[in-house]
């Protein structure tokens, strides 16, 4: 059967195709779609559990108990979604796979729609772990489908990498039919699933042993690619493969090697070596492959370019015209259009409510001198902007409060952090939970607008008046938890209450309540809204 599909969408056939209990993952460009799909496709019959995650620690983890008991399952995030649920990640290599564990993580060369470039490639080398690269949808379909089988072969998890190109472009793709899982265990080893000392010792030195195996099954995987011929090679990996191809067309002046898999094929890289007496390493993002090629000092004899001595430029996404500048090809005009078109800085939409929401705090913190604006992840980041000019940084998830209670304990004053309601739950309550301890001098602004918006309106775990609540149950006092509806009715009002709070020389946190405005173009949802104001323990 042949269906025409996103990378995504390719990944979470192969995960339905390969028989998953469930797939768990937070949302985050370009890994969203992932989850999304499944849910979309899924048999309900079946029972695969589908429910977006608290964050991506949280994911992984629910993965980890899935595969503990098991059934196979897929964790899916973002590369930067990578940091936050690194700790179990470098954990389960030890603790090693019951039912198969497939981690599709999606990186974003050139930064679309991330605050950095990074690589998940070295996590996955850092945890000495087997990654696949696929190139087209295809090859996304089926290394999904590989990794399943190979996660439980090694028992092991097993990551497979996207770029952005890949997630969201489209291509034909061709089914197999499903897995058969009769058989398989059902419970993982106590012994090897707690880290204490001893087992954790145990298991490293397993982990060890099997690095051999894992670079058997990568030298011997068909999804890599040698043709020796011409003196000049190309080493490319991943989606920078299909530049190489269109960058070549019909020239066969040089001779490829296609990488796939990690850890790397050393054999087949050093028949290229051997073979070539000049190199250039495509890759996708950083320098990985071309790194590990040249060491410290180089290869006597040998030219090797990439990103590394600038025959690729040093960040970015590649393009076919990179390709072509860094083989000295003539270049083919193409891809060029978008240098013409005059610069459109993002906006926050038109009916947004943060946009009520930013021209509140900047007149109630006009007053003050020189106020500190922390801000986090989330649309609102583009309050960033003019007319707000309200958002002074922007870092990592949840790192809004951290950074203003850091502030605060400098000495810093006034202090305003705004982060989203997801945001919030997914990791700003711990830095809350320490702010309040302390009863730190910061205003904090929750922007509850009842989804996660940036990402295409899934579900949050917490809006309206439970945000009350929980934000009570963290310790902060009940007195200076604000609770309002930011609207141009309620402006002046709602300015009144927030420069309240920011005087206020102790921890404030003020919840301005209103649904995105895409949200009414769907079925109604449950957002508790206050048609006034409220505060202090009757709230």
């Amino acid at each position: 059967m042949a269906e025409l599909l996103m990378g995504d969408e390719a990944v979470a056939l192969a995960a339905l195709d390969a028989g998953i209990g469930g797939v768990f993952s937070y949302p985050g460009t370009p890994a969203t779609e992932i989850l999304e799909s499944v849910r979309r496709w899924a048999d309900p019959d079946r029972g695969i559990a589908t429910a977006w995650s608290a964050n991506e620690k949280v994911a992984y983890e629910e993965a980890m108990g899935m595969s503990f008991v098991g059934q196979r399952c897929l964790a899916a995030m973002k590369h930067v979604g990578l940091n936050v649920a690194a700790d179990p990640f470098m954990s389960s290599a030890l603790t090693g796979v019951v039912g198969g564990l497939v981690l599709v993580v999606a990186d974003d060369p050139g930064m679309h729609s991330s605050q950095n470039e990074q690589d998940t490639r070295y996590y996955a080398d850092f945890a000495r772990l087997p990654l696949l690269e696929p190139s087209n949808q295809q090859e996304a379909y089926d290394m999904v489908r590989e990794a399943f089988a190979y996660s439980e072969k090694v028992e092991l998890p097993v990551v497979v990498r996207l770029v952005t190109r890949l997630s969201h472009s489209r291509s034909i793709v061709h089914r197999r039919p499903g897995d058969s899982l009769n058989g398989r265990p059902r419970r993982g080893d106590p012994r090897n699933w707690t880290l204490l000392p001893v087992n954790a010792r145990r298991r490293n030195k397993r982990l060890i042993d099997l690095q051999s195996d894992l670079r058997g099954y990568s030298e011997a995987s068909r999804h890599n690619q040698l043709t020796l011929g011409p003196r000049r090679g190309i080493v490319a990996s991943g989606a920078a493969w299909n530049y190489v191809r269109e960058a070549l067309g019909e020239d066969k002046s040089y001779s490829l090697l296609k990488v796939s898999t990690y850890p790397l094929p050393v054999r087949l890289i050093r028949e290229l070596v051997d073979h070539c007496e000049e190199v250039l390493v495509v890759e996708d993002g950083y320098p990985f492959i071309e790194s590990k090629l040249v060491g410290l000092l180089g290869i006597a004899g040998k030219a090797i370019g990439g990103r590394l001595n600038g025959t690729i430029p040093g960040d970015g996404e590649l393009s076919t015209e990179i390709v072509r500048a860094a083989l000295h090809l003539p270049s083919h005009g193409t891809y060029r259009a978008y240098e013409d078109l005059p610069g459109r800085p993002p906006m926050l939409c038109q009916g947004c409510p943060h946009c009520d929401t930013f021209r509140m705090i900047t007149e109630a913190a006009g007053q003050e001198s020189d106020p500190i604006l922390f801000s986090d992840i989330g649309c609102y980041t583009l309050g960033a902007y003019p007319p707000y000019n309200a958002v002074h940084s922007c870092v990592d998830m949840g790192a809004s409060i951290s950074m203003a209670h850091g502030a605060a304990k400098a000495g810093a004053h006034p202090v305003i952090c705004t982060i989203g309601d997801s945001t919030f739950t997914h990791s700003g309550m711990t830095a809350l939970l320490g702010a309040a301890h302390e009863n730190a001098n910061m205003t904090v602004m929750i922007l509850d607008n009842a989804t996660v918006a940036m990402t295409g309106g899934q579900d949050i775990f917490v809006t309206g008046e439970a945000f009350i609540r929980l934000i009570r149950g963290l310790g902060v006092d009940a007195r200076h938890v604000v609770h309002v509806e930011p609207t141009p009715k309620g402006h002046e009002q709602n300015v009144t209450l927030l420069r309240e709070e920011i005087e206020y020389r102790g921890l404030s946190v003020f919840i301005a309540t209103r649904a995105c405005i895409h949200m009414k173009r769907r079925a109604p949802r449950s957002i508790a809204t206050t048609p006034a104001a409220t505060t202090g323990p009757s709230s």
